[in-house]
């Protein structure tokens, strides 16, 4: 992917309020929350979370080119300005977020890359946090390098599944945020249990929590969860 981009995954909780709200009010959250992201420069997407999960209802991705200094303020002001002025609705419970940048272990662009700015979307994504151990950052980068390609392997053999990789150093708790895309959820849980016995997974830390979304418009959205019961 050419460019440093900041892509943003909030977690939202609608509250008690939102569901006493007339039916009119519940739908027109979304498409309201959608054009203020977007026109304030944001590529905005929108997942449902429930009840695939209980962590959230739905979450929002959010993605920017980043090319000056200030570009990182002024996309978290737009943000909190669009989802605070519907807080008495939106409960925040969690945020994922980091950089794209060039492939250690890959030198060549892969086909099988997210483009965050894509017209389309595909049905599922999947996203964690992801820790290495110390001992992975004590080896040598050639040790590191063949156990990656091992782990690259695998993820050739489902051509079809999408990978984002995001970079937290610094500013998350996590180092990195992993990212898929896919139509086919069964196929994407196969991968993982292959990737479960590369040798690279002695070094993971941490991988969890999961987060699970289904991609809707704007417009669905609000019939999903602003529709009368």
């Amino acid at each position: 992917m050419s460019g440093k981009t900041i892509n943003h995954f909030m977690f939202l909780k609608l509250n008690d309020p939102f569901w006493s709200s007339p039916a009119e009010q519940r739908t027109a959250l979304f498409p309201a929350l959608a054009a203020d992201l977007q026109s304030a420069g944001a590529c905005t997407n929108f997942y449902q979370v429930s009840p695939v999960s209980t962590q959230a209802d739905f979450l929002i991705w959010n993605a920017a080119p980043v090319e000056s200094e200030k570009d990182e303020a002024n996309f978290f002001e737009r943000l909190a300005r669009a989802v605070n002025a519907r807080r008495q609705w939106l409960q925040p419970a969690a945020n994922l977020w980091g950089y794209t940048r060039p492939s250690v272990y890959s030198r060549a662009p892969s086909a099988q890359e997210i483009d965050p700015f894509a017209a389309q979307r595909q049905t599922y994504l999947v996203l964690y946090p992801f820790v290495k151990t110390i001992q992975w950052y004590l080896m040598g980068k050639d040790t590191r390098q063949g156990m990656m390609n091992e782990h690259i392997r695998i993820g050739h053999q489902y051509p079809e599944i999408k990978q984002l990789l995001l970079y937290s150093f610094g500013v998350q708790d996590q180092e990195f945020v992993v990212v898929y895309e896919m139509e086919n959820l069964y196929r994407f849980s196969e991968l993982v249990n292959e990737l479960r016995g590369s040798d690279v997974r002695e070094y993971t830390e941490r991988d969890t929590p999961v987060y699970t979304g289904i991609w809707h418009a704007p417009e669905t959205m609000a019939s999903i969860f602003g529709a009368e019961g």
